[in-house]
């Protein structure tokens, strides 16, 4: 038995196999015993990352108390990202390579993946990224603890040149029910997770389905889908992946702050459209997943005007996309809101005091916001 500490209520004893899923959420203590070595597959999409291959496929072949595969998927890379393939398949026979023919995208690329893997668990690791070490030994404890659980996450450290010192040993972990997590990412519209420090359950993404064809927020949507059908645990204390920022990754290259906002809400569009449809309360969710974008383009679309002249056309930009979000948009607060704003200069509005202290509370949001998530994976 473990001892767990449910929100709002008493303590109380819970048999850590219990399988009836989880009705609240709660906090546990970590713990890493396990009954037996877990499985798992580490799919690896690769396109033009040669010269970062070895070093994530060494970060998933060197975890301690699993046994690990490695299915590398290579996008018809143009650089010798084929011959390091061969090279480290040849030295280890848990690797496995996949070749396209004709570049695919990052969609099909890990849906090829996902079809050859073998493992009760599953892990999307770009080929530029890397585990920690202990990172799965850490996510299948938790899962072997609630079976219900289909998603783990935890902490990513985000890196350029040089990996960060990480956190080995987890405090605490946090599950909750997959329903709950689901609608407090609806509520706030945001994507809580960069992507290599998930552990997914096989058995549930054979129901869910692989990832939908969205040129972003594959990983987000695919993470929604899964808590709709699945409950949701994050790990507390440690580090479980590090992801690398670097100029030649896709999201560097096209995504602004405008296309992230279209991005998710395309994302809770084709969630809400496949099989998260079948949910008593899908409506509801999605109406407020857009609601929560359109507010945001809302409110930058008025931080854009106030920069006057070199600002009207972003403003416009982000106005568009709230229009095209939502609809009825003009009985929200936050469009007479803006309708208000744009009516007067934009050098009064960027100087009016109403309009600092909401830039200032915005601000403080916002730093809350981060720190609760490196604190407790939500915002």
């Amino acid at each position: 038995m473990i001892r767990t500490l449910e929100l709002g209520l008493k303590a109380r004893e819970v048999e850590p196999t219990d399988t009836t899923g989880i009705d609240v959420a709660r906090s546990v203590r970590a713990q890493l015993t396990r009954s037996a070595d877990a499985t798992v597959t580490i799919v690896i999409p690769n396109y033009n990352y040669a010269h970062y291959l070895p070093h994530a496929v060494d970060s998933a072949l060197t975890q301690r108390g699993v046994v690990t595969d490695v299915v590398i998927v290579d996008d018809a890379s143009t650089d010798n990202s084929m011959e390091v393939a061969r090279k480290l398949a040849a030295a280890d026979g848990r690797i496995r390579i996949l070749a396209h023919r004709t570049n695919s995208g990052p969609v099909a690329t890990f849906n090829d993946g996902l079809a050859a893997a073998r493992g009760e668990f599953l892990v999307r690791l770009d080929a530029d990224d890397l585990l920690t070490p202990g990172s799965l030994e850490r996510s299948v404890a938790v899962a072997q603890h609630f079976p219900s659980v289909g998603l783990i996450y935890g902490h990513p450290l985000h890196f350029s040149c040089t990996t960060p010192p990480a956190r080995l040993t987890p405090t605490t972990w946090t599950v909750w029910p997959g329903r709950t997590w689901l609608t407090d990412r609806c509520r706030d519209g945001l994507n809580v997770i960069t992507s290599p420090e998930v552990l997914m359950r096989k058995s549930i993404v054979d129901i869910v389905g692989g990832q939908q064809p969205l040129a972003h927020t594959h990983d987000m949507e695919m993470w929604l889908r899964m808590s709709a059908f699945s409950d949701v645990a994050y790990i507390r204390g440690a580090d479980q992946a590090w992801h690398r920022e670097h100029p030649e990754s896709l999201s560097a290259r096209e995504v602004d702050l405008a296309r992230d906002l279209t991005e998710r809400r395309d994302a809770f569009r084709t969630l809400f459209n496949g099989k998260a449809k079948e949910l008593k309360q899908a409506n509801g969710l999605l109406h407020a997943s857009l609601q929560a974008i359109a507010i945001h383009a809302l409110e930058e679309a008025v931080r854009a005007y106030s920069k006057g002249p070199a600002g009207y056309e972003q403003s416009e930009r982000y106005k568009e996309i709230a229009r095209t979000t939502i609809e009825n948009i003009e009985a929200l607060p936050e469009w007479l809101a803006f309708q208000r704003w744009t009516s007067i200069k934009p050098w009064r509005v960027a100087s009016h005091p109403a309009f600092l202290l909401q830039r200032m509370r915005r601000r403080l949001r916002s730093q809350m916001s981060w720190r609760r998530w490196h604190h407790s994976g939500v915002f």
